[in-house]
């Protein structure tokens, strides 16, 4: 039970199971992960949201809904002094309207809010689902795993020996596209800069670090994340985006900043992500990854089944990216995503009714 009203908080002595805490506080329990450096806070089974799916919400009105009922357990467990200001996570919602045939759902969860997708999360989610049984008869060597995201449904290939999940994880996304190229934004304190902005599931603006005289692999990080919370902030105020599906998807989650180096290479390419209120994803960012092989292929610099490959410049981990196919009649692709997720442990998470922090604190 990921989230559940707690017992009292009779007992004494070191061998009880949990600290005192509120009998009307929640325990909540987590599945530690981290892809690429990138935590995730995996909470298996959320009460509240399941109820709501049950009701027939779409899984973006459920995302609304969580978000206007529950958030005090976002808050609980992204924010310090249970998170901090890097945290991510997942709530896993089984069944029902929500997972919509798939095996399992999931809603994002950041520091500022929720997302519509996260490919980071993704890739652990697949090695989750096997893990945790939510696959009901897994097969060797590997396994797809079927998941519900908010932007839509995105299938994860999970290696699996019979007894166990492995790595790489790979998954193939919605469709991706480019929604603007070598648009001209005047940056307070840059002047003018040429980004483009692509879709992996959510918006992301991208442009060299070098536009804003800066270096992706060598600038101080502050300075990176102040120039790319810039960009994103220009671009929301000068340019109106648009969702073919869905007008609950266009918003600019963030800016990416690149070496520019493009074109197709074996070498690897060096980003950071910036999103949400000033997070930094210690991984290349699996729906960014998304999100610039579309815009590369939409330019011609890459070709269909071409794999590059993506550096986070904080931590240095990999992921790889490729067009699998067209999709539709418009300019969208398929994109394959793979890295490696890692379990971390678990954890269990009370609350004492009468603390003036339990549900956490935001510093940056």
């Amino acid at each position: 039970m990921a989230a559940e009203a707690g017992g009292g908080s009779g007992g004494t002595g070191a061998g009880r199971a949990l600290p005192p805490h509120s009998p009307s506080g929640a325990v909540l329990q987590t599945v530690e992960m981290h892809t690429g450096g990138e935590p995730l806070r995996i909470i298996p089974r959320l009460e509240a949201a399941e109820q709501a799916a049950a009701g027939g919400l779409s899984l973006l009105s459920l995302r609304r809904e969580v978000g206007a009922t529950q958030d005090h357990v976002r808050r609980a467990l992204m924010h310090e002094p249970r998170g901090h200001a890097g945290m991510y996570g997942a709530v896993v919602v089984r069944g029902g309207a929500a997972a919509d045939g798939a095996h399992l759902a999931a809603l994002f969860l950041h520091c500022a809010g929720y997302s519509a997708m996260c490919g980071h999360a993704v890739l652990a989610l697949g090695r989750f689902a096997l893990d945790y049984g939510l696959v009901p008869a897994p097969t060797s060597p590997e396994t797809a795993v079927r998941l519900r995201c908010p932007c839509g449904p995105v299938t994860a290939f999970v290696p699996w020996d019979g007894h166990r999940s492995g790595n790489p994880v790979r998954f193939h996304s919605v469709p991706a596209f480019a929604a603007a190229t070598d648009l001209a934004i005047d940056v307070p304190g840059h002047g003018k800069v040429v980004v483009d902005i692509g879709y992996g599931g959510t918006f992301y603006a991208f442009l060299s670090a070098e536009q804003l005289g800066l270096d992706v692999s060598s600038s101080k990080t502050k300075d990176l994340v102040n120039a790319a919370s810039a960009v994103t902030e220009a671009v929301k105020k000068q340019f109106q985006l648009h969702h073919p599906e869905s007008e609950d998807l266009a918003f600019l989650y963030g800016t990416i900043l690149t070496d520019g180096k493009d074109a197709f290479s074996a070498e690897p390419t060096t980003n950071i992500c910036v999103f949400a209120d000033e997070q930094v994803d210690r991984s290349p960012t699996g729906s960014g990854v998304t999100a610039r092989i579309a815009l590369q292929y939409h330019k011609g610099l890459i070709q269909l089944d071409q794999t590059r490959t993506f550096r986070s410049s904080t931590t240095g981990s990999l992921f790889t990216g490729k067009a699998e196919t067209k999709f539709g009649n418009y300019s969208a692709v398929i994109v394959e995503v793979s890295g490696e997720a890692f379990y971390t442990g678990t954890a269990t998470f009370t609350v004492e009714e009468e603390d003036p922090l339990k549900y956490g604190f935001f510093f940056k």
